[in-house]
């Protein structure tokens, strides 16, 4: 149901005009309606920091008409941050330890900014296990996005991520591979998901870790999969929570930096996004720029407003109706003290499958 606006975050108010219910806290303690409180590790880089808290909340908040949502978003200090960022994390973020301290009934945890082919050299690497540890001992279900995917499958499972011979990039169909399991109930049984990353863990690889494959794309590989129980841990390749010009401005920004010389390629378009016009926008701008930087002119202005008007979005709703079936189960586990249908055959103890043969 809504969102508790708890404190004086921007980004309540952002989604507020956005139309999603958000409730003052004074409103929320007179509703009789159960509180879930959900934690968002957000470790995305300063660029994205804010975007990533609204994409997140907003799909919490559409997602289950069943609770007041409670978000906590902290971060890790051991990730560098510029003035601003780290400022707007000072004001706005809960430490670690607090949250720790206070606890969690689920929590969602961003992908990352690397510099390197091995994510254990990252500065995230160590901070991030011992969350991840933590939440396995604490928390009722952990929803990993992206690098965090490729960071618990390397090391809880020992299986690394593979370079690919071309990003992995754009807006692929999706079919539903088990559909049994209760998150992706009353989902379409195809539907489309944005990916944006260099690297992939295969199928072959989350099922030789014992996982369970739940969505998969021909063209953009396994979107979502979950532990062995099919519920404490479940992983998202692509990103649901992205939102309709995401990948318009990532195309942007690449644009931009081969004009100032920092990639030595144009950047090709996302697959599956575009349409036709918005490809002659794009190219005639292509055109413009490579004609001003041959004359040594002023770079021409990006035309995002007139391409950001015509793009679908074809995910979003297949991305609310799966967290939504995340928290209906998260809220059956955590307030009703039951264990599901689908997690019976499966010990307490070991529920992610690390002690099987």
């Amino acid at each position: 149901m809504p969102l508790v606006a708890h404190n004086d975050l921007p980004t309540f108010e952002r989604l507020r005009r956005e139309g999603v219910t958000v409730l003052s806290a004074d409103r929320a303690l007179h509703q009789e309606i159960r509180e879930l409180h959900i934690g968002l590790l957000n470790m995305m880089p300063d660029a994205a920091l804010a975007a990533t808290e609204r994409q997140f909340y907003r799909l919490v908040g559409e997602a289950n008409p069943i609770a007041q949502f409670y978000m906590h978003p902290f971060t890790l200090p051991e990730l560098q941050r510029g003035p601003e960022a780290q400022a707007h994390i000072e004001r706005y973020y809960e430490p670690l330890e607090k949250v720790m301290a206070e606890g969690l009934d689920a929590l969602i945890i961003t992908g990352a900014n690397v510099t390197g082919p091995d994510l254990s050299l990252e500065p995230f690497w160590q901070p991030l296990i011992r969350v991840l540890d933590w939440a396995m001992a604490n928390v009722t279900t952990t929803l990993c996005s992206c690098l965090t995917t490729h960071a618990v499958l390397q090391f809880r499972y020992g299986q690394t991520r593979i370079r690919q011979p071309q990003k992995v990039w754009g807006v692929f169909p999706h079919r539903v591979v088990d559909q049994h399991h209760p998150l992706v109930a009353d989902v379409n049984t195809r539907f489309d998901v944005p990916h944006s990353r260099w690297n992939a863990i295969t199928r072959e690889q989350f099922e030789a870790a014992g996982l369970r494959v739940l969505a998969e794309s021909e063209e953009g590989g396994v979107h979502l999969a979950t532990s062995a129980d099919g519920f404490r841990m479940v992983f998202f390749q692509g990103h649901p929570e992205y939102d309709t010009i995401s990948l318009l401005k990532e195309y942007k920004r690449d644009a931009l930096l081969h004009a100032k010389g920092g990639l030595a390629a144009h950047p090709p378009f996302p697959r599956h996004y575009f349409g036709v016009q918005e490809k002659a926008l794009l190219n005639e701008y292509r055109s413009r720029m490579q004609e001003a930087r041959a004359r040594g002119g002023p770079i021409p202005e990006f035309p995002e407003a007139r391409v950001a008007g015509r793009l679908d979005n074809t995910w979003h709703d297949t991305g609310e109706a799966i967290v939504g079936n995340w928290i209906g189960l998260m809220y059956q586990v955590t307030h009703r003290d039951r264990r599901l249908p689908f997690m019976e055959g499966i010990d307490p103890d070991d529920p992610l499958g690390l002690r099987r043969g």
